[in-house]
């Protein structure tokens, strides 16, 4: 049985170490696993919500873009793509909003903390509190539901979110009568599901206590670590390695024998400054080949747009497959034609096309419509869109040629000859 995974991170800012340990490592693996389709998005309509500066929402979607792919994920096998590039969703986040109770809204735990600080403040309860923040987690829901994944990996302090999003999910079910909605899972990673800062807090950009991920190089992330506070105890001095949150972030990079013997040193007496060093290096080991590999992404832009674009155009038959199910459940299903004749409208000449899709083996093929819209031609099985989309480019030129080493099916009576004559038209 497959099962989906999705997961996603908003581009408010410069990816950061937490980002890195808490999720983008972990969902990196999990989508190397079998019989799990995974969707990985950036949650750019989120970041809305608390940024206003264009610049930098843009800057972050690039950086964070590159980052995902620098650490290994495989557009090819994964889908990977823009939230705002899927119509879909805010479609579906007002539908769910039309059956979202306000006091479900007003437990959310973001909006409650703006609440408690304009109170202690003694701000009025509603001082800089936006729609889009109140309303958070149904756009969150909408992210989740529009592909009805099965499992979304987050960290403990966000669980209550994917709780919100199934009592959602629930609710639109009841009150329309279908199961539209699968209930999603919350899947924690509860050895590491939060990274502490350089101040011992959760890592965030937000107290500023945040170690860079690649911006910076190796010479930042070494900074970064010097500055992670510990006691005043010197060379020597037995230490307590719970009292820093340099261990945690160490652990989050070592291996059980090298946490233990981190430890073991740190009690014997050594150094801060070794120590750090000593986690500096560990770190930057495992940074360094996937910073060569995001330098590079930073430099082509072009080539990340269009793996994005790609993604989007992928998962956006998904998408609207399940609004159209949304829409015929909530009444707003197309009317059926009325039996009264009507003049008979003259059909628009279309041109022959192509449509690519990826099968559940992962191998990617595409089908060959005439003008009129008949299956003519089945090919492709190959490894990756790429190969498919060049070999479509090439058939204008090549004719069947284009298509040699691949897995070919002509329909019933269509010939060679057909081929070539539609190839022309796609040409005219």
């Amino acid at each position: 049985m497959t099962i989906r995974l999705l997961t996603g991170i908003t581009p408010s800012g410069t990816p950061h170490l937490g980002n890195y340990v808490g999720c983008i490592r972990p969902s990196v693996a999990d989508s190397k696993k079998p019989d799990t389709e995974s969707f990985y998005f950036l949650s750019d309509l989120h970041a809305l919500i608390k940024v206003h500066d264009p610049e930098r929402i843009e800057k972050s979607r690039l950086e964070i873009a590159a980052t995902w792919l620098a650490c290994g994920l495989d557009p090819e096998v994964v889908h990977f793509y823009r939230q705002s590039d899927l119509p879909e969703v805010p479609e579906l986040n007002w539908m769910l909003n039309c059956v979202s109770p306000k006091g479900l809204m007003n437990r959310a735990h973001a909006y409650k903390a703006k609440v408690d600080a304009n109170a202690n403040a003694g701000e009025d309860l509603d001082v800089g509190i936006s729609m889009g923040l109140y309303c958070y987690p149904i756009l969150m829901a909408a992210d989740i539901l529009i592909f009805n994944a099965n499992y979304v990996p987050v960290g403990k302090d966000q669980v209550q979110h994917i709780e919100m999003c199934r009592d959602i999910a629930t609710r639109f079910n009841q009150t329309y009568g279908k199961d539209i909605f699968t209930l999603p899972e919350p899947l924690i990673d509860e050895e590491m599901a939060v990274l502490p800062g350089l101040d011992g807090r959760k890592m965030s950009k937000s107290y500023d206590n945040v170690i860079p991920l690649f911006e910076g190089g190796a010479k930042a992330l070494k900074e970064a670590i010097a500055k992670i506070v510990t006691d005043s105890k010197l060379p020597g001095e037995p230490k307590d390695p719970d009292s820093t949150a340099l261990t945690q972030i160490f652990d989050a990079f070592a291996t059980p024998e090298e946490r233990a013997g981190f430890r073991d040193q740190l009690k014997l007496g050594m150094g801060w400054g070794i120590a750090k060093e000593i986690v500096y290096e560990k770190i930057n080991k495992e940074l360094s080949p996937m910073r060569r590999k995001y330098e590079e992404l930073m430099g082509e832009p072009e080539k990340v747009e269009n793996i994005l674009a790609e993604g989007a155009a992928r998962v956006r038959p998904l998408a609207d497959a399940l609004i159209k199910e949304c829409r015929d459940a909530v009444g707003l299903k197309r009317y059926v034609p009325v039996a009264k004749a009507k003049p008979e409208k003259v059909k628009k000449k279309t041109k022959p096309s192509f449509k690519q899709y990826k099968e559940g083996d992962g191998l990617f093929w595409f089908k060959l419509n005439d003008a009129d819209g008949n299956l003519v031609l089945t090919g492709g099985g190959v490894a990756s869109g790429q190969e498919a989309g060049k070999a479509i480019g090439k058939f204008k030129t090549e004719g069947m040629k284009a298509f040699d080493g691949m897995t070919l099916q002509l329909e019933p009576g269509i010939t060679e000859e057909i081929i070539e004559e539609i190839r022309t038209q796609m040409v005219d």
